[in-house]
């Protein structure tokens, strides 16, 4: 069965979603929709950019990854559709696609299923759903869209290392209020050298060691570990670290190694 996702800053409050899933199934009844998350906070790419790129890897091969941030109309947006690691994805060329992928799109195509742009009122619909819904039955790029080379770029933080020290920031608070940073497993592993560390943020906050699991601590304690995402996370075992430990969104933590 086809699978098309569904990741929009569209909420659940309006008629906007409902819409978008209508004009689906009125294409291709037999599909199944997945919802990714509608609840990104408007036009962040950002955080869509990470949502998404931590959830499509667990979906089978040849499932269409719809992007609804920031796709309205304006005279030098563009749409694009493209595959990558045999998934394909659509949206809007706004910078998005070079915050979820680490290499170059397999394949990449400016979409030229455009109507009268008088009537272009919500181009989600208008022309991403008609894209997605080619794509999931099993239609070729380049039977709706121009080939491309390259895609909007867009730089995120990264974290900067100075000799024993690195310096990142929150990019993520989840639902549970779990603080997720820029800095990654891989990157930790490699400045770490198996030295002992002291993690230090709000000042006086600091943590020393990595724990497997949320539970490994007793309820209410502070702890950090790489969670699903392979970020470093900063966690409180049944509470809600983002409120209790006063940690938000592009706010510095410092991880230090010890000789």
């Amino acid at each position: 069965m086809a699978i098309i996702t569904l990741t929009t800053d569209l909420g659940s409050k309006d008629f906007y979603q409902a819409a978008l899933k209508g004009s689906i199934l009125n294409i291709l009844p037999s599909v199944n929709i997945i919802d990714i998350t509608h609840e990104v906070p408007a036009f962040n790419i950002s955080y869509a950019a990470f949502v998404l790129k931590n959830a499509y890897i667990y979906f089978p091969k040849n499932t269409v990854h719809l992007i609804g941030i920031d796709s309205v109309f304006n005279e030098n947006t563009k749409y694009i559709a493209l595959r990558y690691k045999d998934h394909y994805f659509v949206g809007a060329d706004n910078g998005i696609f070079s915050l979820l992928f680490e290499d170059k799109p397999d394949e990449l195509v400016e979409l030229n299923i455009m109507q009268d742009l008088k009537f272009l009122h919500f181009p989600l619909v208008d022309i991403l759903v008609k894209a997605a819904v080619h794509l999931a039955k099993g239609g070729r790029l380049k039977e709706i869209g121009i080939p491309a080379d390259d895609i909007e770029q867009r730089m995120l933080l990264h974290p900067v290392i100075e000799r024993d020290i690195i310096r990142g920031s929150v990019i993520f608070i989840d639902r549970f209020s779990n603080v997720i940073t820029n800095i990654t497993k891989d990157l930790f592993t490699k400045v770490q050298r198996n030295r002992d560390f002291t993690l230090y943020f709000r000042k006086s906050e600091t943590i020393t060691q990595l724990s497997w699991h949320y539970n490994e601590v007793p309820e209410g304690e502070k702890l950090c570990l790489f969670g699903i995402s392979n970020h470093l996370e900063i966690a409180i075992n049944k509470g809600k670290a983002s409120g209790l430990l006063g940690l938000h969104l592009n706010d510095i933590v410092r991880v230090e190694f010890h000789p």
